[in-house]
């Protein structure tokens, strides 16, 4: 047997293997690149090294973006798209200010939380509207 047939071989392997024990669609779709050199390789004997090396990059490449670009497109969307966004659930909802907004920073108390909120000068107890996110901090208007 010929060491880089058996070489491809081990490395398909090796790429499906680690795609199973940590998944995450990448070195799925580099196996399937090394199965390609494998049989190409099994196939038509006498490819230089450099050669299988280069089909074997430009098929990882071209492999991934199939991926990136067919099956990515096709995942479901979600219906609750918010889920892990907590602060973006947060925009449009009228708030009480907790401490003035002073210098253009200012806090709101939402449920147990405090946040830091960014604004026109208003005093404290003045109702708020929740506009924007940036980051941990809301852009609030008045209400």
């Amino acid at each position: 047997m010929r060491w880089d047939v058996f070489a491809w071989a081990a490395i398909a392997l090796v790429l499906f293997a680690l795609e199973a024990l940590a998944p995450g669609a990448f070195m799925l779709w580099l196996g399937f690149a090394a199965a390609v050199v494998f049989v190409g390789v099994l196939l038509v004997p006498g490819i230089p090294l450099l050669a299988q090396a280069g089909a074997f990059v430009v098929l990882g490449f071209v492999s991934i973006q199939v991926y990136r670009s067919w099956f990515r497109r096709r995942e479901p969307v979600s219906d609750q798209p918010m889920l892990n966004r907590r602060a973006e659930q947060l925009v449009g909802r009228v708030v009480s200010l907790d401490r003035a907004i002073v210098n253009g920073r200012g806090r709101v108390q939402i449920a147990d939380a405090f946040w830091d909120v960014s604004g026109p000068e208003l005093p404290a107890g003045a109702a708020v509207r929740i506009v924007a996110v940036h980051g941990m901090t809301l852009e609030v208007r008045e209400a």
